[in-house]
């Protein structure tokens, strides 16, 4: 539940004791919704406010959940809170607003490290911190949406908020990650049998999770073709960290943590010593000393998400380096369209929502040795056939059209609990059926 990075920007600290000292202004309605225009809403779901508990900072790398809540939040009041394990002395909340989004406000909930290893007091301070803060916004998050992507916290806040509606975004099957808690099993399990909706990242985690909740969809990653395709922009200089490497450049971008095959890199590094491999993107969970160390393979670090086209129009092909283990069983890479939406070949490992989802698009490799052949065979001749195919899958898929079609199962929730319908109320379901090549259903 701790972040890696530490959040920029100018914090409003508000210390939560027992007695709540002061009401923060940044939890006004005019403070939140000032500068917004007023949309036009056609579901009452576009009225509603969402209460987002992630697992994830909003600065940490650019994910599922930022893609999906900064799309939200243009018509849905919201308040994302984010649980810091923290060396302070008592519990401590920062509330700051998010630059260009400015219908989001951020809550941090810095929680003594001392305590950590009490789960209870860890639920039930997270409980008291988020509902004290409530009573004093005003009215502005009640009859919220309570959209979860942490299991971790069902417990704290599920029914706890009064909450007209419970979603459930599954991005990955965490517990299969290194360090997760044992209880997260559980708790997901719970949040599972809780949620009115849930939306999952791949099809393995929406077929797992369909017997206990049958209102589950599969909603896996989307693309900003708008800022990815930047990278066919000619006008675009390619970032300097690539641009004076020798070529060609093969690259990867994203968390650098126990998903990735690192003896795979150290291979192709030694097959073709005059390549440059790059890997962008910060390190999680492993230790870096231990990572392969090449004259050709080259570790970048994190960079920014403004970046990202610049640094990809410099690489000659795109890779998905994935080892195949408990942690990658499920994960659907949020970089496959990011990819194709920059018009890159792309060569992977098998994961098995690359397989069904990107197979028309991705080369994929059987073995490391299959790996390497397949990304020479891309850099001498690109298949123009498929990076087509990637462009096409890309414009189908975007943050947009996925968001709209969530927007449609949330509104249809909210509906089937009105009293009555009104005139001021489109009680039809917003999600359709397209004949473009969506991904996701």
């Amino acid at each position: 539940m701790s972040s890696p990075h530490p959040p920029t920007g100018q914090l409003s600290p508000l210390i939560l004791s027992p007695t709540v000292r002061a009401s923060d202004p940044r939890f006004s309605r005019a403070a939140v919704t000032g500068r917004l225009t007023q949309p036009r809403f056609h579901t009452i779901a576009k009225v509603t406010p969402i209460i987002a508990i992630c697992h994830l900072s909003w600065n940490w790398v650019w994910q599922r959940p930022q893609q999906f809540l900064s799309r939200l939040a243009a018509t849905h009041p919201m308040l994302f809170v984010e649980t810091h394990r923290s060396e302070v002395a008592e519990s401590v909340v920062h509330s700051r607003n998010v630059e260009d989004h400015p219908n989001i406000t951020i809550l941090e909930m810095h929680l003594p490290a001392h305590r950590w290893h009490d789960g209870n007091f860890i639920d039930l301070e997270r409980r008291r911190m988020l509902q004290q803060v409530l009573s004093h916004a005003k009215g502005l998050f009640e009859n919220a949406i309570l959209w979860i992507n942490d299991p971790m916290a069902v417990k704290a806040f599920a029914g706890q908020l009064g909450e007209s509606m419970i979603v459930y975004d599954c991005m990955d099957e965490l517990s299969q990650f290194s360090g997760a808690a044992p209880e997260l099993i559980e708790r997901e399990q719970e949040l599972t049998r809780m949620a009115d909706v849930i939306f999952c990242g791949g099809r393995k985690m929406r077929d797992k999770r369909l017997p206990t909740n049958g209102n589950t969809h599969f909603y896996g990653t989307g693309v900003d073709c708008r800022h990815f395709g930047r990278a066919m922009d000619p006008g675009l200089p390619i970032h300097p960290d690539i641009d004076s490497l020798p070529g060609p450049v093969l690259g990867y971008f994203g968390v650098i943590d126990e998903r990735i095959d690192y003896e795979l890199l150290a291979l192709l590094a030694d097959a073709e010593p005059a390549w440059s491999i790059v890997m962008v993107g910060p390190f999680a969970k492993i230790d870096p000393a231990a990572i392969p160390r090449r004259a050709n393979l080259h570790w970048l670090g994190a960079r920014s998400y403004a970046e990202l086209p610049s640094l990809t129009k410099g690489m000659d092909l795109c890779m998905m380096p994935f080892a195949l283990n408990a942690a990658t069983e499920y994960i659907n890479p949020t970089k496959a369209l990011e990819y194709m939406a920059a018009g890159k070949a792309v060569v992977a490992t098998a994961l098995d929502e690359v397989r069904s989802n990107f197979s028309t698009v991705c080369r994929i490799a059987r073995d490391s040795e299959d790996f390497i052949s397949l990304c020479r065979r891309e850099v001498a001749s690109p298949s123009t056939a498929r990076i087509r195919n990637g462009l096409r899958l890309a414009s189908a898929n975007t943050w947009e059209v996925i968001v709209s079609k969530m927007d449609g199962h949330i509104h249809d929730v909210l509906v089937s609990r009105l009293p009555a319908r009104n005139e001021l109320v489109d009680a039809s379901p917003t999600h359709t059926t397209t004949s473009t090549p969506s991904l996701y259903v």
